[in-house]
């Protein structure tokens, strides 16, 4: 008898354990994964990892933007180098900061967080060259601020309705149209008119604006107020923009638009109290002056200004060449007080070029208020021409425009 014996063949697989798959970085997460020093598969998933949060390998060879979270900014940088740590350099002289090498990779990447309100123009430099970017020679801009709570109103707040309007064709501005919007809070009732508020480049702040109003009206913390927001005119069948002239020219146009065009429109829907504490009046840059000028020439209908960045400057210089915004500073001082409150914002890194220097402009609008006794407010920090601080303070400053208002 004959035995057969079998044969078996065990094999031995040599297993490596698996990385879990990359996930897209968050400026906090980098941070926390530069801080434990990653070394080889940990790097090289890391740098792979950073390579796709800022754009790529050609991207990060170039010198991306930075990545924001809240006010915790990351930056990398990927170079062949292994001689020189790149590193990202303000040109305002408030950052030097050395990119960390993760692991043997060519990636170089650093991760922090700033303090509120900080300000920086930014580059990278690798030895002795620097990396810029064609749209902006000089540096990045970034602004850190904290988000305000009141800038997003809980489950429990009303919130009021924005309607995009139909284009407005303007008479006073003949030949131009423009779009425009109209926000009613919810507390709204028509057997009681509504205060209103009124803001220029609309279109920049019909996002961001009625979720403010929704959480200050609920908290009866400024009234119940209707928000028009309106774009400056283009003229029909073009692209060109009539923005500047309504907006720099120092004049009582943009005051009679509003008034005789843009607000009996709102009225037919929606209706508005008619005296000037009721009334406020808003923009950005040019923006910001035209809501002065507004309050300047018609106090008996607007009493209440909001200026971001304003552009109290020569743009609008006119045949002789000055006869620009900058003279506000001393027409305040030579005219009567009129019955307006003003709230400034401005930066210490605004533009300064052939108009004028913005923030010895607004520095010098404010001393002129204060010496005629106004009751104004100028909030000054470290920003560029944006309006990343404005949006930081809206809550804040809406409550000192509404600040003491009684209804009739």
């Amino acid at each position: 008898m004959r035995l057969a014996t079998a044969s078996c063949t065990v094999l031995l697989l040599a297993v490596t354990p698996c990385l879990p798959a990359a996930e897209p970085l968050t400026p906090k997460g980098l941070e926390a994964a530069l801080a434990r020093k990653p070394a080889g598969a940990q790097a090289d998933q890391l740098a792979d990892q950073v390579r796709m949060m800022f754009g790529g390998k050609e991207a990060l060879a170039k010198g991306p933007a930075a990545k924001v979270e809240g006010r915790t900014v990351a930056w990398a940088v990927a170079t062949p180098r292994s001689d020189v740590t790149p590193r990202v350099v303000s040109t305002l002289g408030n950052l030097d900061l050395p990119l960390q090498r993760i692991g043997e990779t060519d990636v170089f990447a650093a991760a922090r967080e700033f303090p509120h309100g900080t300000a920086l123009r930014y580059l990278y430099v690798i030895g002795d060259a620097k990396l810029t970017d064609a749209r902006s020679p000089n540096g990045r801009q970034l602004e850190l601020y904290d988000v305000h709570p009141d800038s997003k109103p809980g489950p429990d707040v009303p919130r009021g309705e924005l309607k995009q309007m139909p284009k407005f064709e303007s008479k006073i501005f003949d030949g131009t149209t423009r779009d425009w919007w109209v926000y009613v809070p919810a507390q709204y009732k028509p057997e009681k008119p509504a205060c209103v508020m009124v803001f220029q480049d609309g279109g920049n702040y019909k996002d961001f604006v009625p979720p403010v109003f929704d959480q200050l009206i609920h908290k009866k913390e400024m009234p119940v107020t209707v928000g028009v927001f309106i774009n400056p005119g283009v003229f029909k069948g073009t692209n060109r923009s009539n923005r500047s002239f309504e907006y720099d020219t120092l004049s009582d146009q943009y005051a009679r638009f509003l008034l005789e065009e843009i607000l009996p429109e709102v009225e037919k829907t929606v209706k508005l109290r008619h005296d000037p504490e009721s009334r406020a009046i808003a923009g950005i840059s040019s923006g910001g002056i035209c809501a002065f000028t507004v309050a300047w020439e018609r106090p008996d209908q607007f009493s209440k200004v909001l200026s971001w960045v304003g552009s109290f400057t020569n743009i609008a210089s006119g045949k002789t060449g000055r006869e620009g915004g900058h003279n506000y500073q001393a027409i305040i001082r030579k005219t009567p007080m009129k019955p307006i409150r003003v709230y400034l914002q401005a930066g210490a890194n605004d533009l300064d070029n052939e108009h004028g220097h913005w923030p010895l402009a607004n520095l010098t609008l404010a001393k002129s208020l204060a010496f005629k006794g106004y009751d104004y407010h100028l909030e000054y920090g470290q920003g560029f021409h944006s309006n990343a601080h404005g949006k930081a303070i809206l809550p804040d400053s809406l409550r000192w425009l509404w600040l003491d208002y009684k209804a009739e």
